[in-house]
């Protein structure tokens, strides 16, 4: 009689078929993946950072390998985190370890999407669980606590440890509650040890202690901190809850510029203070300007309508009865002669603004934008702003008399940049070289991400090319170069550029600032030496020049849209301007606007992209190779402000 058959493991087992739409950590742990929004099992309980996105390390194979140690380290933290917890309750005196919180609210929207790792809400949050037994989810898993030996009687202070702030914003549209927002803010109480400080040596428990102390210090030191109260903004007593009045009909144009393009508009400013560009600058204008108001929805029309491809007569009668509203109330406050914060802070707004949503081909039948800037710098003299921002001391003094006021910051970056576009001096270049001169700051390194001295130096730059094309002598010329080209050197930083991400994958917005101003240094040489007589863009020193700036931006800057290509337009038109065809500025180019998708079409970015390929176009075909960018321009009738 022949017996069942028993089936061996080998014919038991079934073909696994590898699963190509888990989360890139999974696939990087060789793990499986249940799949899970927004974030997965397996990394929520190893608080790992979860991204269904193609992240910047994946294509990378030395930031893969980065990468997989770093999250070695993490799931190494956590796991001591469950055993030291299991060891022993916190007791009474133990300060609170709070963990890197997302947003709970739904309609709040982030300009950098998962940059800390996804845990659950702090007990001091208004959405926690209290009826939930305390255990060991929640707490942080970044942040591992101290041995409950350290805890002795001979310390007077707590260990170090992190709290995290949440800020809620309610806003009213015609008095009905419409979103609250969330936001949160992470502290670090941590304080260098002092010198020769020794900590008690606890043998049975020498490795825990170690491994404790090591990863914790390191985990600050990727912090930076940062100065909520460094601009002096339009409304400093701004309040919590925003009503903004619209009629029925703009309610849909309002929930989608506070949704969607706000987050476009001052992104570097959002990662340096957290927010503020919403809570400081835009809701509270929106509710107490009605010019300022009646601009922004009508760019939320625009961006609406290049965005989703509408067509029609009610997207195009929303974008100018909103255009002309704000022309009229500008035009009424003007001849009333007041209000005059108010009219700058809407006339700002409309030219800057622009400079986030569109198509290249979107125009609009009313002046430049170079002409309603001369309305904003008449006010700007009006408010005396020129002469407080000089007043403020050098950026190294030890003390502070006051803060760059936000509107002459937004000012001055229109000013300099937008001078090259017209080939004209900056309007307010003496205000400038004398902030230059005294080491004073304008703000600038903290609102766009460039160094405040880098700018002064393209302001005089600027000025070098309008006396160039008034006939300034070559000789006198060249001398000019020299000097600004010493002086572009001194601002050169000492240490090596490296990884704007912290240990804990938060950007650290210091870092950030220093390698933009790299990308904006190197464009700033390369418009230099444009000036000089003779200039021919195949010089090896010019090639040398855009092969830095596309290997910086390449390692140093994420692209992508999280990333911070849209805050680089001048240089990449500077760059891009005189790069030739077999350079590697434009394989980096290519790629990176690949990486934008659909958001390379918008904005100046889209514009700059335009240009740049016409500029090509001409420049590599049988007209030779001396085409200039702001010839094209002119040829082509196009009047952008490519900031």
């Amino acid at each position: 009689m022949i017996g069942p058959k028993t089936s061996t493991p080998k014919q038991s087992s079934k073909m696994h078929r590898r699963s190509r739409t888990g989360c890139f950590t999974c696939r990087l742990r060789r793990k499986k993946c249940d799949e899970g929004k927004p974030a997965c099992k397996a990394c929520k309980h190893l608080g790992l950072s979860c991204d269904y996105k193609r992240p910047m390390w994946w294509s990378n194979n030395e930031q893969r390998r980065q990468q997989k140690e770093m999250i070695k380290t993490i799931i190494k933290r956590t796991k001591l985190t469950e055993k030291t917890a299991q060891i022993g309750p916190m007791g009474a005196d133990t300060p609170p370890e709070l963990s890197y919180s997302l947003p709970t609210s739904d309609t709040y929207s982030d300009t950098l999407e998962r940059t800390r790792a996804g845990s659950v809400d702090s007990q001091f949050s208004l959405e926690y669980d209290f009826s939930q037994a305390p255990g060991v989810e929640n707490f942080n898993t970044f942040a591992t606590p101290m041995h409950p030996q350290h805890h002795t009687p001979q310390y007077n202070s707590y260990s170090p440890y992190e709290v995290d702030i949440k800020t809620e914003r309610q806003m009213y549209v015609n008095d009905i509650p419409t979103r609250r927002d969330s936001s949160i803010s992470t502290f670090s109480t941590f304080q260098p040890p002092p010198p020769h400080a020794t900590l008690p040596s606890f043998p049975a428990d020498t490795w825990i202690h170690e491994d404790v102390y090591d990863t914790r210090r390191d985990s600050f030191i990727g912090e930076e901190g940062l100065d909520f109260d460094f601009f002096d903004f339009a409304h400093p007593n701004a309040t919590q809850q925003a009503v903004i009045h619209v009629g029925e009909c703009d309610r849909r144009l309002l929930d989608h510029f506070i949704d969607n393009v706000l987050r476009l508009i001052f992104p570097i400013l959002d990662v340096n203070q957290h927010g503020s560009a919403r809570s400081d600058v835009i809701l509270p204008a929106l509710e107490s300007n009605k010019c300022y108001l009646h601009c922004c929805l009508s760019i939320s029309a625009l961006h609406l309508k290049a965005t989703e491809r509408l067509q029609g007569e009610q997207i195009d009668s929303d974008i100018m009865r909103h255009r002309y509203a704000t022309i009229s109330e500008l035009c009424e406050a003007l001849n009333r002669d007041t209000d005059h914060q108010q009219i700058l802070e809407a006339t700002l707004g409309m030219i800057f603004f622009q400079c986030s949503v569109g198509r290249p081909d979107d125009c609009l039948p009313d002046i430049p934008w170079h002409q309603h800037f001369l309305a904003a710098t008449s006010l700007v003299q009006k408010l005396d702003l020129p002469r407080v921002s000089t007043s403020i001391p050098p950026s190294n003094a030890s003390t502070s008399v006051g803060h760059p006021p936000f509107n002459m910051t937004l000012t001055s970056w229109i000013d300099i940049l937008g001078a090259t576009m017209l080939g004209r001096a900056p309007i307010f270049a003496d205000t400038y070289r004398e902030k230059n001169l005294s080491s004073s700051t304008s703000g600038l390194w903290e609102l766009m991400g460039c160094d405040d001295r880098v700018m002064y130096l393209i302001s005089e730059i600027a000025c070098l090319e309008a006396l160039k094309l008034e006939g300034m002598d070559d000789i006198q010329l060249c001398s000019h170069i020299h000097a600004l080209a010493n002086q572009i050197d001194q601002t050169e930083q000492r240490e090596p550029l490296v990884s704007l991400y912290s240990n804990t994958g938060a950007i650290r917005p210091r870092q950030l600032s220093r390698n933009m101003t790299a990308v904006f240094r190197l464009a700033a040489r390369i418009y230099l030496c444009s000036l000089v007589p003779g200039f021919d863009k195949t010089q090896t020193s010019i090639t040398d020049l855009v092969s830095k700036l596309a290997e910086t931006l390449d390692l140093y800057l994420p692209s992508g849209p999280e990333g911070f290509d849209r805050s680089l337009v001048w240089p990449l038109l500077i760059a891009g301007g005189v790069s030739t065809p077999t350079s590697r500025f434009r394989i980096v180019f290519d790629q990176r606007c690949e990486r934008l998708g659909e958001h390379v079409e918008f904005g100046s970015f889209g514009r700059m992209v335009r240009l740049l390929r016409e500029v090509w176009r001409q420049a590599d075909g049988e007209r030779g190779q001396n085409v200039r960018w702001r010839d094209v321009m002119q040829q082509q009738g196009w009047d952008f402000l490519l900031i």
